[in-house]
């Protein structure tokens, strides 16, 4: 597999260590201080007052309460049951205002269930707790091995799996990961070690790279943006898209793929505005609907391409996501 790798720009920024095999706290502990819920950073804290957890993302800070959980540390806002947190081990929950946010995840961890692969020859890997689920090369797809994993050794960069008796080694880096056949982007760079052989590629979830942040619009095709104007867009749970779209607000759904990024059922308010920014509204939301790529660059910045390379440029904002 030829793979593209962005070295020195981790997907995410990545706080704190954790020694080897290390899992986080236990059920009922107090959550890890600092988490990454897609695009989100989360810091969490208790507050000393009452037992209140604090959670402080870009632009906000959020009390939770202690509830009664079967298991892990569950919190909720005092009177809104649709903002709530709940950590489990190196993992966690995230709701905010009834948008459920990608699995939170403390530095070092990854998600579960975990999948990569490579090609050329084609290869997959899939985690799950304790185990390691292999698809060798030139095995068909029927053919997978599982292994139980005999050591986890993380880090602030990511994991490093050992299995089937040391006959297998898996490195997982957090960092961003491009698949030069398909032009995938994936958040996490992949080594598998086998029978001698070193193979690379891709893994992790895609929409991890889009979803968790509000994107502010800085350039349409080239064209900039007015001044003091304000686009913005942001992916949400359940393949939904919503943002501002100069004027109006707007509503949409998303599909993305290993073959690219789809964009449909847009729909949006009906304020009007000086022709000027219904102007641009017009020309983002025609610019919208003709995505078919979606590309993190080299600085960080999201490019949503249509078919003749024109693109939409945004950067992470300080909102909320909202649905």
């Amino acid at each position: 597999m030829s793979v593209r790798r962005f070295a020195g720009m981790p997907v995410v920024v990545l706080c704190g260590l954790m020694s080897a095999c290390a899992t986080g706290p236990g059920a009922g502990s107090v959550p890890a201080s600092t988490y990454q819920c897609g695009q989100l950073t989360l810091s969490v804290a208790e507050t000393g007052d009452n037992g209140l957890l604090g959670l402080d993302y870009p632009g906000h800070r959020v009390l939770l309460k202690p509830v009664v959980s079967a298991s892990g540390a569950r919190y909720r806002a005092p009177g809104d049951d649709s903002t709530w947190f709940w950590s489990r081990g190196d993992r966690a929950t995230l709701s905010l205002g009834g948008e459920r946010y990608p699995e939170c995840l403390v530095p070092g961890a990854i998600e579960q269930p975990f999948s990569g692969h490579g090609n050329e020859p084609f290869w997959q890997v899939r985690v799950t707790p304790g185990e390691l689920h292999l698809r060798r090369p030139f095995e068909p797809e029927s053919g997978a091995d599982t292994f139980t994993i005999d050591t986890v050794t993380a880090n602030h960069h990511g994991q490093t799996l050992v299995a089937g008796g040391g006959t297998v080694r898996l490195t997982i880096a957090r960092q961003l990961c491009e698949d030069s056949m398909s032009g995938a982007q994936y958040p996490a760079q992949v080594r598998l070690q086998l029978d001698g052989e070193v193979l690379e590629g891709c893994g992790g979830d895609p929409e991890r790279l889009l979803r968790g942040a509000e994107w502010q619009v800085t350039d349409l095709a080239g064209t900039g943006m007015l001044e003091r104007s304000r686009v913005t867009l942001a992916f949400l749970s359940g393949g939904r898209l919503a943002g501002q779209a100069s004027c109006n607000r707007f509503t949409g759904r998303y599909q993305l793929t290993g073959e690219g990024l789809a964009v449909d059922s847009l729909a949006t308010t009906r304020m009007a505005c000086a022709p000027a920014l219904m102007h641009q509204e017009q020309h983002f939301l025609e610019r919208l609907t003709a995505v078919r790529y979606a590309r993190i660059d080299r600085q960080g910045r999201l490019r949503l391409e249509g078919p003749g390379g024109e693109a939409i440029t945004a950067v992470q904002g300080a909102g909320q996501v909202t649905p």
